[in-house]
C-alpha cells in the first residue's frame, strides 16, 4: 500500500513546477502545540477545561471565560532551558540552549446584567498566546558501519525504472548546469544528488543503473561500495506558533457557562540540517598526500503561515462542588509559504580511475558541489486536526480543588492541498494510514495555605499519534517515509510528558503574582534518511538515533483585577 501511495506522490511531484513540496511529516509538525499559558494554568498541568477563570482557557474551553466576576489584565514571561541528548548506535551527544519568551498578554472584560436568573453576565476576552516553541538544537554522530545516504539516493533514483518498458530516470534527465532551472520537471532529490556527485551512472542514456560514487572498481570492473567510517548530523530549529484569540462567553443562572472563541494563528519556522559522512583516508603515492573521502547533504527551510480556527465550549455546574465541561476545538485552516534551499557535495579521491564515463576526465581527484535555487518557494494549504476536550473539576471547600482534562485529537483528519485548493491525494492517504487519534490526560490540583498564598501541582501525559508501523524495531516491520523536497531527515514521536508545580500569591484583592515550573520530557527517533523499500524488500535500511529533549521552563505571571 505504501508503495502505491509513493507512486501517487511521485506522480504529483513530476507534474509540479519543482520537486519541492510538503508531506505528511510537515503536516504533523505544524499541527502540534505545547503546554503553554499563564503560570497558574501551567502549574496545574493545563487542566482548566471545567475550572475556567484563567485566560489560557480561552483557547481550550472558552466557556471558562464566563467564570470571571471581574475584569482583568494579565501577562506572562518565561525562561526555558532546552537540553537534548542523542544516542546513535552507542555514540551519545548533548546540547544545551536557554531561551527567554514572552508567552501571553490578555484582557478580560466582565459586564454583569444585575440579574440572578437567566443571563447573569457577559464576558469578552482578547489574548495573545505562544502555543508552540520550535527552538532547539541537537547533534548526532556515529562510528563505522551502516549504509550511506548516497546508497539511499542511488536506490531512490533507480526505483523509477520500469523493467517492462525500460523507462525511468537517466543521467541525462538529471544533469543540469550551475544555473539551475527552477521549473525543472524532475524531482530535486535525485537531481541534487547526481549533480553534486553523490551518485553516478555507467551509461547516462540508460535508466535503473545509478550507484553511490563512494566505492572502487574491482579487477572484474564491478563496483564495490565503501563502508561509512563516521557520520554526523546537526539540526537547528527556531520559531514559534502564536495565536490571537477573540472570545465571548455568558453565564446562565450560575448553572451553565457557554463560550466561543475565534482565533488567528501565525507560524514562523526556520530550520537547518547539516549532514556529513566520512569514508576514511586514502594515500596518493604520486602527491604523497592523504585524502579523506566525504560527502555533505545540507538542507535549509523557512516557513510562514497564517490560519484561523474557532472553539466552542460549555461548563455545567450541577452542584456547588462539581463542574463538568466539554469543548470542541476546530481545525486550523492555514495558508503556508515555504522557502527551501539545499546544497550538497562529494569528494572521492581517484574515483574516476578506470571509469568508462567520467563527468570530468581532466579532474580525476574531484570535489563536486551543487545547490538548488535559493529563491524557490512553494505555497500550500494545511488543515490541522480537530480536538474534543472532556473535563471535570471538584471544588473542595474554600481551600482546595482538583481538575482533570482529557483531550482527543484526530490526527487522521490532517489535510494538505496545493495553493489552488486541490487535494494532495497521495499525502492525505498516507496521513490516514500513518496517524491515529491521540489522547492527552491533564491533571491539576491547588491548595490555599492562606487566603493569599496557594500551592499547585499537576502533570500531563500525551501518547504519540504515529502508528506503530512507523516506529523503528529491529524485530518488526520497517516502513518507508517520504519527506518533502531534498530533505531526507525526519523524526518519529514516542511520547511527551509534563510535570508541573507552582505558587501563587495575592498581594491585594486586585494584584497577584503566579510562578510555575514545568519539566517537559520528549522522546523521538531521528532518521538521517528513510528506509528504502521496494515490493516489501528492504534495499537500504536506515538506523535512527534516539533523541531525548528535556525542557525546564520557569514562568512568571502578573495579573490585575478591576
Amino acid at each position: 500500500m505504501k508503495k502505491i501511495l509513493c507512486l501517487l506522490v511521485s506522480a504529483w511531484l513530476l507534474n509540479c513546477e519543482s520537486g519541492f513540496a510538503q508531506g505528511e511529516m510537515d503536516a504533523y509538525k505544524f499541527s502540534q502545540s505545547d503546554l503553554n499559558g499563564t503560570a497558574r494554568y501551567l502549574s496545574m498541568g493545563g487542566a482548566f477545561g471545567a475550572l475556567g477563570g484563567d485566560i489560557s482557557a480561552m483557547r481550550t474551553n472558552p466557556a471558562g471565560l464566563a467564570i470571571y466576576r471581574s475584569s482583568e489584565v494579565v501577562t506572562t514571561l518565561s525562561l526555558s532551558s532546552i537540553k537534548t541528548n542523542t544516542n546513535w548506535i552507542g555514540t551519545e551527544m548533548d546540547d544545551d540552549r536557554t531561551k527567554f519568551n514572552f508567552d501571553n498578554i490578555a484582557y478580560v472584560g466582565y459586564f454583569p446584567t444585575g440579574s440572578d436568573e437567566g443571563i447573569v453576565g457577559w464576558n469578552v476576552g482578547f489574548s495573545y498566546n505562544r502555543v508552540k516553541n520550535f527552538n532547539r538544537c541537537y547533534r548526532m554522530g556515529r562510528g563505522a558501519g551502516g549504509n550511506s545516504i548516497s546508497d539511499y539516493l542511488a536506490g531512490y533514483a533507480n526505483l523509477s525504472y520500469d523493467p517492462n518498458t525500460g523507462g525511468g530516470l537517466t543521467g541525462n534527465d538529471l544533469w543540469s548546469t550551475d544555473n539551475y532551472n527552477p521549473y525543472l520537471s524532475q524531482n530535486w532529490l535525485p537531481t541534487l544528488a547526481y549533480n553534486a556527485g553523490l551518485i553516478d551512472v555507467d551509461n547516462k542514456n540508460q535508466s535503473g543503473n545509478f550507484y553511490s560514487t563512494f566505492g572502487y572498481w574491482d579487477d572484474q570492473h564491478n563496483w564495490q561500495p565503501l563502508e561509512v567510517q563516521s557520520a554526523d548530523m546537526l539540526v537547528t530549529e527556531k520559531g514559534a506558533i502564536d495565536k490571537y484569540d477573540f472570545s465571548f462567553a455568558t453565564n446562565i443562572s450560575n448553572l451553565f457557562f457557554v463560550g466561543a472563541t475565534v482565533s488567528v494563528t501565525d507560524i514562523d519556522y526556520h530550520s537547518s540540517t547539516i549532514y556529513d559522512e566520512n569514508f576514511g583516508y586514502f594515500n596518493s603515492e604520486a602527491e604523497n598526500i592523504d585524502f579523506n573521502d566525504h560527502l555533505y547533504w545540507d538542507n535549509y527551510t523557512a516557513l510562514e503561515g497564517t490560519g484561523y480556527s474557532f472553539n466552542l465550549g460549555v461548563i455545567a455546574r450541577p452542584t456547588d462542588f462539581l463542574r463538568l465541561g466539554v469543548a470542541y476545538n476546530s481545525s486550523t485552516w492555514y495558508k503556508m509559504t515555504n522557502y527551501y534551499s539545499a546544497e550538497a557535495g562529494a569528494f572521492v579521491f581517484d574515483y574516476y580511475a578506470g571509469s568508462q564515463n567520467p563527468l570530468d576526465p581532466n579532474n580525476p581527484d574531484m570535489t563536486r558541489e551543487a545547490s538548488t535555487p535559493t529563491d524557490y518557494y512553494t505555497e500550500y494549504k494545511l488543515r490541522t486536526p480537530d480536538k474534543w476536550i472532556f473535563s471535570a473539576a471538584a471544588i473542595l471547600g474554600e481551600s482546595a480543588l482538583i481538575s482533570v482534562d482529557y483531550e482527543l485529537t484526530n490526527y487522521k483528519s490532517m489535510n494538505l492541498q496545493d495553493r489552488d485548493g486541490y487535494e494532495q491525494e497521495g499525502d492525505n492517504s498516507m496521513i490516514k494510514e500513518d496517524f491515529r487519534t491521540a489522547g492527552m490526560l491533564k491533571v491539576g490540583a491547588e491548595y490555599k495555605v492562606t487566603p493569599q498564598f496557594a500551592i499547585r501541582l499537576g502533570g500531563a501525559w500525551q501518547n504519540s499519534p504515529v502508528q506503530d508501523h512507523m516506529k523503528y524495531s529491529e524485530y518488526g516491520d520497517i516502513t518507508e517515509v517520504y519527506p518533502a523536497g531534498t530533505r531526507t531527515a525526519y523524526t518519529i514521536d514516542h511520547q511527551v510528558n509534563y510535570y508541573t508545580v507552582g505558587l501563587g500569591y495575592r498581594f491585594t484583592p486586585n494584584f497577584y503574582l503566579d510562578l510555575a515550573c514545568v519539566y517537559r520530557k520528549q522522546k523521538e527517533d531521528v532518521y538521517p534518511y528513510p528506509h528504502l523499500i521496494n515490493d516489501g524488500d528492504v534495499l537500504v535500511e536506515s538506523i535512527p538515533a534516539t533523541l531525548k529533549t528535556n525542557t525546564t521552563k520557569v514562568a512568571l505571571t502578573l495579573g490585575y483585577k478591576f
